[in-house]
């Protein structure tokens, strides 16, 4: 069975910008989901920000290049009013951390992939850095 994993947008802003010195282990999970050994999933909310941020940097029309190709790869959680309403009275600190939390309980992620695991304390699946992930493999 293929590990359900959920990319934390800065995750997806590290590949998709080839931001050092994350790009490598962010690249790396990106293979292993085009070769089929995992699943990775994201929140609908990602695309948007991620677009914002790089087309901040790069031409727009690469940025959506880049995102058209990283959908491939990819599972979007759609935000629903229900998991809007469990951010919203979550005990998250932030407020986009309780939507990506809560879309990857809806998509039943095994494990949730991001830079900023202290933000996640609330969490009950394992959250771990993109290089701690690789780690266990």
């Amino acid at each position: 069975m293929k590990d359900k994993v959920f990319l934390d947008t800065k995750v997806v802003v590290d590949l998709l910008g080839e931001r050092e010195p994350y790009y490598d282990a962010a690249a790396k999970i990106a293979t292993l989901a085009d070769k089929g050994k995992i699943e990775i999933f994201v929140s609908a909310s990602t695309y948007s920000t991620v677009y914002h941020l790089l087309s901040r940097f790069e031409n727009k029309t690469q940025v959506k290049e880049k995102i058209r190709k990283f959908k491939l790869i990819a599972q979007t959680c759609d935000l629903t009013d229900n998991i809007i309403d469990k951010g919203l009275s979550s005990n998250f600190n932030d407020f986009e951390d309780a939507l990506q939390y809560y879309c990857a309980l809806k998509m039943d992620c095994k494990i949730m992939i991001t830079r900023n695991g202290k933000d996640f304390k609330e969490s009950e699946i394992p959250v771990l850095s993109p290089d701690e992930y690789l780690k266990i493999l």
